[in-house]
């Protein structure tokens, strides 16, 4: 799943991009509501996490511009601001959830689980192709009903796949979205992986 952390402290942000990736979560992070808005544009994002005080405008503006444009996912508000006018307002706006500043990343990860948990996202948590089916809360891949054991990367890569279904996706695109640091690994090795992938959905689709 895919997340957009939205702060402006760069030190905060750079602790909300590592905690959510090792969870297994692919983060981008951003400082502005301008380039959070681009980035909505260009990507699908499973969650966001706002901050309210942004160097070119409101995060509750960015909230009534983002619900506005019929952008449906959950919205988790992290800010300093534990006013019960702000909290209205914003969950007036559209917020999903609302978490104060300071906090503990315990607590931010079991609302970040329990917003994508929700109703309204349930069927897009499925993701099918034929008979490969793919949860993104569990993180698990099945054909014809029987698990296909994936490494993280393995499965980084397929769940890219699925969700741009159609389209015709460039070198360069897989491996900017699943090789966050292409120094500490092989961008060719992407290859390998998606190969990799089908030879183990093929095995999971063959008779005993």
């Amino acid at each position: 799943m895919r997340i957009l952390a939205v702060e402006d402290e760069d030190r905060l942000l750079g602790i909300l991009q590592r905690t959510l990736k090792a969870e297994g979560f692919s983060v981008d992070g951003v400082t502005t509501a301008h380039d959070a808005l681009e980035h909505v544009k260009l990507n699908h994002y499973d969650l966001i996490i706002l901050d309210l005080q942004l160097p070119d405008g409101s995060g509750t503006t960015l909230l009534r511009q983002l619900r506005q444009q019929q952008r449906k996912m959950p919205v988790l508000i992290l800010t300093a601001r534990g006013d019960i006018d702000s909290k209205i307002e914003n969950f007036e706006a559209g917020a999903d959830d609302y978490l104060t500043k300071p906090f503990a990343l315990a607590e931010l990860m079991i609302r970040v689980q329990a917003l994508l948990r929700r109703g309204p996202l349930i069927q897009e948590n499925i993701l099918k192709v034929e008979n490969l089916e793919l949860n993104r809360l569990t993180r698990q891949v099945r054909r014809g009903g029987k698990r296909i054991e994936l490494s993280p990367k393995e499965y980084s890569l397929l769940e890219y796949l699925f969700l741009h279904a159609g389209r015709t996706l460039s070198r360069s695109m897989i491996v900017e979205r699943i090789w966050t640091n292409p120094s500490k690994g092989s961008p060719i090795s992407w290859m390998s992986i998606l190969a990799i992938c089908a030879i183990k959905s093929m095995k999971a689709s063959s008779p005993n």
